[in-house]
């Protein structure tokens, strides 16, 4: 790991003449927010030596010279929903708290854009489209708390992947400060371009190891008028998982295919305190979105997907309510109420293999003393596996976590797939970024990070190791 330069008291003078000496914060009271983010675990929290709230991107810009100057490192923060670790700064060195950046500059509605500032919440985003009949399809599970420019630095997905993709998939253009505090805008509001690099999407995704994001302008579509909720129940986790490929190939193109196990039915139902919901004992959930621009197309699929439950197993087909809904967007914090500490991580396969996978993985867990909880994007290859530590103590409960870890990546790998579909690798899975990803691969990235960073200012401790 590299080393860094203290952030001395002449450090701090120059950062207050940047932004204004009310948006420097030293106080160890308030610097403790920033020590994790949803990570629970507080042998891995890093205390910042200071935390700064710009107002511009020329602040920031200003800010990335000074850190290249001094040798101090950043970490940018967004809403600090990562769960990977990715907004802890384990270098120490300065926070950069992005919630000031909250202006919405433009929405488009004859060109289909809107352009924002990184601070924006998603779900204020959201909304002011679809108050003009628009959609912006990103819709990740935090969307009530996470900012813009956090999806973008993780590429995030969410509930809607499934037929819109992710945030890369909505995004015409960035403005970024890069390492060496320069302000460039890179892409632009396009169908289609093959002028040079696709900088964009490279800088999407990267964890704020490449740049700063500080305005983007996002991708809108028409917002289909009519749509349907369906809950398929199974008490067979096989017949559940294997219902998929039946679905699209009823020609279904749906927004939406979620999976909850029935560890997770049985929480979240408690958690949201909804004492009725059918099969809690036994019951495993997937829930289908389907939206269309026409009513009698709306018809004809609601049947076929009814169909396609009913003839793969499903005990019973339900519309999904609110409550359901509600039940999937707090499984993160479900579990919460039964271990203090727990362990969040998510791979991806390809979909047609998502099925085996889970199987696998819950083999595997079968194995071991902690509790292995299951939710997932089964429509698009994504899983989530929740490792619930209760009252294990800490040699067993890291003994266990890396066998498993080590069983469930390899399995992974040979399907095909990788570490993360959309927490992305932060400082959670530096080890195994180095361990599974082809070197090929790892030292094209390792270029590029020096390419654009060469005194590793920003983000260090994240992606992989230096």
């Amino acid at each position: 790991m590299k080393t860094y330069q203290p952030i001395t008291e002449e450090i701090i003078h120059q950062l207050k003449t940047i932004v204004g000496a009310n948006y420097v914060k030293t106080d160890k009271d308030l610097l403790v927010t920033y020590e994790t983010d949803y990570e629970t675990d507080p042998r891995l929290f890093h205390l910042p030596e200071a935390a700064v709230f710009p107002g511009s991107a020329e602040e920031i810009a200003a800010i990335v010279k000074l850190a290249n100057t001094c040798h101090f490192p950043i970490t940018v923060r967004s809403g600090g929903t990562s769960l990977a670790d990715g907004a802890i700064p384990v270098c120490g060195g300065l926070v950069l708290l992005m919630e000031r950046l909250d202006k919405i500059i433009e929405l488009n509605e004859e060109g289909l854009y809107m352009t924002v500032e990184a601070g924006v919440r998603t779900v204020d985003l959201q909304r002011l489209a679809h108050a003009s009949g628009l959609l912006y399809a990103g819709d990740p599970s935090s969307a009530e708390s996470c900012l813009i420019g956090g999806n973008l630095a993780t590429n995030a997905g969410g509930l809607k992947a499934v037929r819109y993709g992710v945030t890369r998939h909505q995004v015409y253009s960035l403005e970024v400060v890069t390492p060496l505090g320069e302000i460039v805008e890179v892409g632009a509001t396009l169908k289609k371009c093959t002028t040079g690099y696709s900088l964009e999407q490279l800088i999407i995704g990267s964890e704020g190891t490449l740049g700063i994001i500080t305005k983007v302008t996002v991708k809108l579509t028409p917002l289909p008028p009519h749509r349907f909720d369906v809950l398929a129940i199974y008490t067979d986790p096989k017949k559940a998982l294997h219902m998929v490929p039946s679905l699209l190939k009823a020609g279904i193109d749906p927004t939406s295919v979620e999976y909850m196990d029935n560890s997770y039915v049985r929480g979240c139902a408690d958690y949201c305190q909804y004492s009725d919901m059918p099969h809690y004992e036994d019951g495993v959930y997937v829930i289908i979105t389907v939206e269309t621009f026409r009513e009698d197309d709306l018809d004809a699929k609601m049947e076929t997907v009814c169909t396609v439950c009913e003839n793969s197993g499903a005990v019973e087909v339900l519309e999904a309510d609110d409550r359901v809904w509600n039940m999937r967007r707090n499984c993160q914090t479900s579990v919460e109420r039964i271990s203090k500490i727990f362990l969040t991580d998510d791979v991806v396969v390809p979909v047609h293999k998502i099925a085996d996978t889970i199987e696998a993985i819950m083999e595997i867990g079968e194995k071991y003393p902690f509790e292995v909880k299951i939710n997932a994007h089964i429509g698009d290859g994504n899983l989530h596996i929740v490792l619930c530590k209760m009252d294990m103590d800490d040699a067993t409960w890291e003994k266990a976590v890396e066998e498993f870890h080590q069983q469930v990546y390899a399995y992974a790998y040979r399907a095909g797939g990788r570490l993360a579909g959309e927490h992305g690798i932060g400082a959670k899975k530096l080890r195994y970024m180095e361990q599974f990803t082809p070197q090929g691969e790892l030292w094209l990235m390792k270029m590029i990070k020096y390419a654009f960073d060469p005194n590793y200012i920003l983000n260090p401790g994240k992606l992989f190791i230096i």
